[in-house]
């Protein structure tokens, strides 16, 4: 019996053994606090009003579902350090990576960054990434004058339906454009577009007027009103609102936008808009943030990468045949066989452009430092993300001057 009960002991306590070390081996089920989601955070200029914001907004949206990380968003945020405690917030609640959207958000971020060295700061459209060598801020944007090239073209074809309908002569026939600011990045975005006009419609001229602002629908209305009263038979912008299309519609006036369709606004004007699509970064930094590696200092995503997209043709509107033109020339950008800012198409004072310094690292004199036509074509967005084509060619006058 004695024995009987010391060898029952024995395998209780065998037992109790293999019990601990299956246990060991489970995981631990987890608590609120370890289930808790990965965060980013997001800051936004304006709020989902503004065509340009929402389009990155739908963006970020887009890429934290897919990845199953916590989005927080922060809209609403100026250029003025209400940007640094947003960013500085984010990081201390536990982002790993935060993102900002507007021009002048960057020394904000780069003031975040340095104070923040174990998050990740993305800031899209700066232009100081590559130059303050910090290894957590990064600049991205993308080749969107490859979209605005191809609006450019669908607004051709439109001038010369028009013309051949005889509601003008191709010597009137003038684009007008609502632009921001007199940055790089809205001269780049005119030009690319009213190339892409010329490219189909060789007699077309543009005329430019700036708000000052980013978003103001009052000023943009007014703008392109302005334009169309001056002559001009066609509108697009460089601006955040509803401003320009609306009076597009009332006026009878065929409209491109930017940052998305503004179909419903102008049903009976609306063309098309180009945009850049964030998610395909946003998805590739987020990734990399969690993973550890690093970030590019300076990202350009690109139509052939999904990253500059035009959005349907408003086929009530465009002109016969412009499915057809746009997808030749698209094809032709993807394959490298033609470049936006090829110099052949294009004249600086009644000169061929052969040689430009760009402004590439950005000092607060805006100083010409890098060479950038090469191979026959001003090659814009291979030395940084952010545009600095500047050149002011022949064929489009400016009618005002807005720094804001």
């Amino acid at each position: 019996m004695k024995r009987f009960l010391a060898i029952m002991m024995c395998l209780v306590m065998v037992l109790a053994v293999v019990g601990c070390s299956n246990g060991a081996k489970t995981e631990t089920p987890k608590t609120d606090d370890t289930a808790k989601k990965v965060k980013v955070g997001f800051i936004c200029l304006h709020d989902e009003q503004s065509t340009y914001d929402l389009n990155f907004i739908n963006a970020a949206k887009a890429a934290c579902e897919k990845l199953g990380v916590e989005m927080v968003l922060k809209t609403g945020i100026n250029e003025d350090n209400s940007c640094y405690e947003t960013a500085a917030d984010m990081a201390a609640s536990g982002c790993i990576a935060v993102f900002a959207d507007s021009f002048g958000h960057e020394d904000y971020m780069i003031q975040a960054a340095k104070e923040f060295p174990d998050v990740q700061f993305c800031h899209s459209t700066g232009t100081k990434a590559h130059t303050e060598n910090l290894p957590n801020y990064h600049n991205a944007f993308a080749a969107i004058y490859e979209g605005r090239y191809l609006a450019g073209v669908v607004a051709g074809l439109k001038l010369n339906e028009m013309i051949e309908a005889g509601k003008f002569t191709a010597e009137e026939a003038k684009v007008g454009y609502v632009g921001a600011f007199t940055y790089a990045e809205v001269i780049s975005g005119y030009t690319s577009f009213f190339l892409g006009v010329r490219s189909v419609c060789p007699t077309a001229t543009m005329e430019v007027t700036f708000t000052g602002s980013w978003y103001d629908p009052t000023a943009e209305k007014e703008g392109a009103q302005k334009l169309i009263q001056g002559g001009c038979k066609l509108i697009s912008q460089h601006a955040d609102s509803l401003g320009a299309p609306s009076a597009c519609e009332e006026a009878g006036i065929p409209d491109v936008s930017y940052n998305g369709s503004t179909k419903e606004a102008g049903p009976n004007t609306y063309l098309i808009s180009s945009r850049i699509d964030w998610e395909p970064y946003y998805e590739y930094a987020i990734t990399a943030a969690m993973n550890g590696t690093p970030i590019d200092v300076d990202w350009t995503g690109t139509i052939a990468t999904g990253s500059v997209k035009l959005t349907e043709l408003n086929e009530g509107v465009v002109a016969a045949g412009t499915a057809e033109k746009l997808a030749e020339v698209q094809a032709a950008l993807e394959a490298g066989t033609l470049h936006v800012f090829d110099t052949a198409n294009f004249t600086v004072k009644g000169e061929k452009l052969t040689s430009y310094l760009a402004d590439v690292d950005t000092d607060d004199a805006f100083t010409p430092d890098t060479e950038v036509i090469k191979d026959g074509y001003f090659s814009e967005s291979e030395f940084r993300s952010a545009p600095y084509f500047d050149v002011q060619i022949d064929g489009i006058t400016l009618l005002d001057v807005n720094f804001g």
